[in-house]
């Protein structure tokens, strides 16, 4: 019996300078789990475990060049989107995916770690409008979910409150993240329309390593959705990837360090 071809996996984010996060995090993920990685480049940082140093955004144009380059020639069996700065580019992303019609994991990147506001209201609107209904699933982290609900979110069932939410008015599935809360566990909540909540449990690893888990995870679940497993079996794996990552990282950098992708191949 001949081995089936890997999933075509097309990564549409930013570049991570340092290596731990966006469009390298996302290639190391899609290949550890068996996957055959793309990329559409929509942004260029400088950046490191301690922060970003400087943005350069890549022309919308170039973005859409890129992903018809790859979906024309090689194909394109699940799409994972990061990083979209701004407006233009997301019209452009979003024109591609209603032609694609591909299994979309949408990473809403809008809050940094220090709590800093990513992209403006318009960006934010555009999102809401234009990929949110095309996505399979979105995958907000906890600040990320407060600031699309535009209220805080103190506790657990006010967080799967705010995801129903998302999930009712965009049509798709959410996952969303509670690694951001206080606690010995952490919870995430799939929340799918019309459908109860499916909780994620593991115990919370203490470390400072934890830099591109939320590509990571994003990634892995578009590339076990393009190897045709049902959402909730992609989540549950993909978050057993992540966890097994974090317990790996090699312990690089000063600040919040990059993840042991390298580590898993036996996954």
């Amino acid at each position: 019996m001949s081995t089936p071809p890997p999933p075509r996996i097309l990564s549409i984010a930013g570049s991570d300078s340092s290596g731990g996060a966006g469009i390298q995090a996302d290639i190391k993920t899609i290949t550890m789990l068996g996957g055959y990685a793309m990329t559409a480049i929509t942004a260029i940082t400088a950046q490191n475990t301690l922060g970003v140093q400087g943005v350069t955004g890549i022309a919308p144009e170039m973005v859409l060049a890129q992903i018809a380059s790859c979906v024309d020639d090689i194909g394109v069996d699940a799409v994972k989107i990061g990083m979209l700065a701004d407006e233009a580019v997301i019209r452009q992303v979003a024109g591609a995916m209603v032609l694609l019609r591909r299994p979309l994991v949408l990473d809403p990147v809008m809050i940094a770690t220090s709590g800093a506001v990513l992209v403006g209201p318009e960006a934010v609107a555009a999102l809401r409008a234009r990929l949110f209904p095309l996505a399979t699933v979105i995958t907000p982290n906890l600040p990320e979910l407060e600031h699309l609900a535009g209220r805080a979110l103190p506790n657990h069932d006010a967080m799967v409150e705010a995801a129903q939410e998302l999930a009712a008015a965009s049509g798709a599935a959410v996952l969303a993240k509670g690694g951001h809360a206080g606690g010995e566990t952490i919870t995430d909540v799939l929340v799918a329309p019309g459908e109860a909540p499916q909780s994620f449990i593991h115990a919370r690893i203490e470390t400072r390593h934890t830099h591109g888990t939320g590509c990571t995870l994003s990634s892995a679940i578009a590339t076990l959705l393009g190897r045709g497993e049902p959402l909730a079996v992609a989540v549950a794996v993909a978050r057993d990837f992540v966890r097994k990552a974090i317990e790996a990282a090699p312990g690089y950098g000063a600040g919040s360090g990059p993840l042991g992708h390298q580590a898993l191949r036996a996954l």
